[in-house]
């Protein structure tokens, strides 16, 4: 082994002795072209220590001009070039290790040897966030040069490219598509949970329905959370007039509408992402007809177990898993008494949303929303500043009825009208009360 290369030995050692990864790039090569007569003593060197630490080890290195290089030190004679290592965990594994420079490259172009430039591993250097793409002005996101080369770099810029298309609306093209669609297994083993979650939280609210759906097309949520994919398989009446739908359907659906009247909630959407999990869990076909009894409940659970596995704060989990318990209570006519404990719930305004988005994607009706939106107004009225127009005399003295649950009844039944604005004078209330008690047959 030749000084330099002893010395460039030394270089690597220290530097790891303080806790950085170094090695000399293609020593095989390297000393080929050393060895050569007349060629200036150079030396390239791979670490992942900054210029910062390096300057702290190696007092004389300089900095370099060139971006690719963190620096220069000269000894004996040698220059020694020091390159940024691939420290992305998401790289391709077999590529990861540097073996191929510019600066060696060049020199061995000039030896007349066959250039290594479509063959040569890639090149550590600064990453710029849209760097590994061809400009969006195009109007496609696309991979630049050979889109499966330009995964192995960083398999990451798959989600990337998804954020991307739903953020900007735009296509992808194809043969990055069909790059993305090829490495999908490789995609789901390299790329750290981190760095899925990081792009997955710079989606806009009302992208998000296009990337769970680009996610889905592109096999990647199957990997990524089996248990919504699986609803593409799950299959309920949309309305009597469309008949089925699948529930993933539905889901996009949901997360499309949401964010039209609550813009910018990224964490209610993803509660519509999840709202309807639980009836993976929860289907039953009987009477020719699905059923997802308390698929709330049971979807707030799976909910809370798909967070944690993505390494969600704890606070944002309960936020989430929250909203998936409740967003089925406005579904269904709630009493004065039942508007006031949703009304509690701090999320109220995110449940009902949730509700509208619901009912919008399915077409459905709207008379229980219609209803439990008047009674909410009534609500800001204090529960104990709220009295019927009539009390139980007046409704025993105007029905002959005489004392008993049916006068409650009919107390209870005229409160509610009251508060749904149906009734508003007490001539009315008493023409209600006898009509009440002929309609129920007292």
């Amino acid at each position: 082994m030749s000084q330099p290369f002893k010395d460039a030995v030394g270089f690597c050692k220290t530097i790891m002795r303080n806790g950085f990864d170094a090695y000399v790039i293609n020593a095989r090569l390297q000393e080929l072209t050393l060895a050569e007569s007349g060629a200036e003593q150079e030396l390239d060197i791979c670490t992942e220590a900054s210029l910062p630490e390096m300057q702290r080890l190696f007092p004389n290195i300089q900095g370099s001009d060139d971006k690719g290089i963190i620096g220069t030190l000269k000894e004996g004679g040698v220059t020694y070039y020091f390159y940024p290592a691939d420290v992305e965990l998401s790289s391709y594994t077999e590529e990861s290790v540097s073996k191929m420079t510019p600066r060696l490259m060049k020199r061995l172009e000039a030896r007349g040897d066959i250039p290594l430039s479509s063959v040569c591993p890639y090149i550590p250097k600064a990453k710029d966030m849209y760097a590994d793409f061809a400009d969006l002005t195009e109007g496609t996101v696309r991979f630049k040069g050979i889109a499966d080369e330009a995964l192995k770099k960083d398999y990451a810029l798959a989600f990337r490219a998804l954020r991307f298309a739903a953020n900007y609306n735009l296509d992808i093209e194809r043969n990055t598509w069909v790059a993305i669609v090829r490495n999908a297994r490789r995609v789901l083993d390299y790329v750290p949970t981190r760095d899925f979650i990081d792009e997955w939280r710079k989606v806009e609210a009302e992208s998000m329905y296009k990337f769970v759906e680009l996610l889905f097309e592109s096999m990647l949520l199957h990997g990524l959370i089996p248990e919504l994919a699986a609803l593409s398989r799950v299959k309920q009446i949309k309305n009597p007039e469309e008949g089925e739908e699948t529930v993933l359907k539905h889901t996009i659906d949901v997360m499309r509408s949401y964010p039209e009247v609550l813009p910018y909630d990224w964490y209610g959407t993803v509660a519509c992402m999840f709202h309807d999990v639980g009836k993976l869990y929860t289907a039953d076909y009987y009477d020719e007809e699905w059923h997802f009894l308390q698929h709330h409940r049971v979807g707030a659970k799976v909910t809370r177990k798909i967070l944690k596995r993505l390494s969600f704060m704890p606070e944002d989990i309960d936020l989430i898993c929250e909203l998936v318990q409740n967003h089925m209570r406005p579904h269904f006519m709630l009493t004065d008494r039942g508007i006031r404990r949703l009304k509690a719930h701090d999320e109220y305004p995110r449940i009902m949303e949730m509700v509208r988005a619901d009912i919008k994607a399915r077409g459905g009706s709207w008379r229980e929303f219609n209803h439990n939106i008047k009674m909410a107004e009534r609500a800001e009225i204090p529960e104990d500043e709220i009295e019927p127009l009539l009390n139980g005399n007046q409704i025993m003295q105007a029905t002959g009825l005489k004392p008993g649950p049916q006068v409650g009844a009919i107390r209870e039944a005229l409160l509610k009208a009251q508060i749904a604005d149906d009734v508003h004078t007490e001539e009315q209330a008493i023409a209600f009360a006898k009509a009440y008690k002929v309609r129920h047959g007292m």
